[in-house]
C-alpha cells in the first residue's frame, strides 16, 4: 500500500508541474520565436527524457542489466508513438496529423534513421569490433543526434522567414514577461524531474512482484513509469491548443532516447551494451520504425477527416503498439 501511495504522489507532482510546464513552454516559444516544433523536439523532450536517461545509467553501470537499460529506451520510443496516436481523440472531426506542422517528418524520418541503426547494431552483435569498450554504434548515434538537432533548428529558423506563420499570429502572452516564464518554466522542470528520477525505481520494485523476465519488464512496465512526464506534457499541450509542442515532445523524445542508449554504452563497462542485450529487442526496434513510417506518412497525407474517434493513421499506430506488447509476452 505504501509503495503504491509513493507511485501516485510522484504520478500527481508530475502531473500538475506538466501542464504548467506545457504553458511556460509555449509562452518561451512565441517569446523567443523558435517555434513550437523546436521547443518540443529539443526543450520539452530532453527533459521529459531525463528518467530513461537515469534509469539507463543505473541499469548499466550500477545494477549491471543491459535489457532493462536497453528495453526502456525502445519500450519508451515505442510508448511514444502509442502517445501521439491517442491523441488524436482530443479532436473529434480532424485528425492530430492534419493539425501538427509538416515540419515533423523532419524529426520522425530522423528517428527512423536512428532506430535503424540501433536495430542493424543489434543484429549484429560482436561481429564488428568496438571502440574500446563502446560499439561502433555509439559514436554514430551522438554525431546523428547533433546533426539531426542543427537541422531541425535550420527547417525552424528557415520556415518562420519564409512563412512569417507564427510571426504574423496575434501574440498570446503579452502579460508573461520572458523571465517570469523561463523561471517558472525551469520550476516546473525541476519538480518534473526530481519526481521523475524517483518515479522508476518506484515502477520498478512493482514490477519485479509480477515475477515477468527482463526484457518484457523493461519494454513496458519501467517504461509506463519513465515516459509519464512525455505523456502528461503531451497530453496538456493539446489542452493548450499546441498541437506541435505535443508532437514535437513525442518525436524529439524518441529521438533523445536513442542518444541515451549511447551514453549507457558509455557507462557499461563490460563492452558493447547491444552485444549483451537480447536478440529479443529486435522486435520493438522494428515495430518503432513501423509505427514512425505510419507517422510520416500521415504527417504528409494530411487527411482531412476522420470516420471513428481515430485517424486510420493513429489507429494503424495503436494496432502496431499492441501486437508489439504481444509479441514481446509470447517471446520473454
Amino acid at each position: 500500500m505504501l509503495l503504491w501511495t509513493e507511485f501516485l504522489l510522484l504520478v500527481a507532482a508530475i502531473y500538475f508541474s506538466g501542464i504548467r510546464l506545457s504553458r511556460y513552454g509555449d509562452i518561451i516559444a512565441e517569446k523567443s520565436g523558435l517555434g513550437r516544433t523546436w521547443i518540443g523536439v529539443v526543450l520539452l523532450a530532453s527533459i521529459t527524457s531525463l528518467p530513461e536517461l537515469i534509469t539507463g545509467i543505473s541499469s548499466a553501470a550500477i545494477m549491471d542489466l543491459p535489457d532493462i537499460a536497453a528495453g526502456n529506451v525502445i519500450g519508451a520510443c515505442c510508448f511514444n508513438l502509442l502517445t501521439l496516436s491517442l491523441l488524436d481523440t482530443f479532436h473529434a472531426q480532424t485528425p492530430i496529423s492534419a493539425r501538427a506542422h509538416p515540419g515533423h517528418v523532419l524529426s520522425a524520418s530522423i528517428g527512423i534513421f536512428m532506430l535503424a541503426t540501433v536495430a542493424f547494431s543489434l543484429l549484429l552483435g560482436s561481429g564488428i569490433e568496438p571502440i574500446g569498450w563502446v560499439g561502433f554504434y555509439t559514436p554514430v548515434i551522438i554525431i546523428s543526434y547533433f546533426a539531426a538537432m542543427k537541422l531541425i533548428y535550420a527547417y525552424e529558423k528557415r520556415q518562420i522567414r519564409l512563412m512569417l506563420k507564427e510571426a504574423a499570429e496575434e501574440p498570446m502572452y503579452r502579460e508573461v514577461s520572458t523571465r517570469h516564464a523561463a523561471a517558472m518554466f525551469s520550476v516546473n522542470a525541476a519538480v518534473v524531474i526530481i519526481a521523475a528520477v524517483f518515479l522508476p525505481g518506484t515502477g520498478g520494485r512493482i514490477a519485479a512482484e509480477t515475477g515477468l523476465g527482463q526484457v518484457f519488464v523493461g519494454n513496458v512496465i519501467v517504461t509506463f513509469a519513465t515516459t509519464l512526464p512525455e505523456i502528461v506534457v503531451s497530453v496538456s499541450a493539446m489542452k493548450i491548443g499546441a498541437p506541435d509542442l505535443a508532437v514535437g515532445n513525442l518525436l524529439g523524445s524518441n529521438i533523445f532516447n536513442i542518444l541515451i542508449l549511447a551514453v549507457d554504452d558509455v557507462f557499461f563497462a563490460a563492452g558493447p551494451i547491444l552485444s549483451f542485450a537480447g536478440r529479443q529487442h529486435i522486435f520493438p526496434l522494428l515495430f518503432a520504425i513501423a509505427m514512425t513510417a505510419v507517422a510520416v506518412i500521415g504527417l504528409t497525407y494530411r487527411a482531412e477527416k476522420k470516420r471513428i474517434f481515430l485517424a486510420w493513421d493513429s489507429f494503424l499506430i495503436a494496432l502496431l503498439y499492441f501486437i508489439n506488447v504481444l509479441v514481446l509476452y509470447s517471446a520473454r
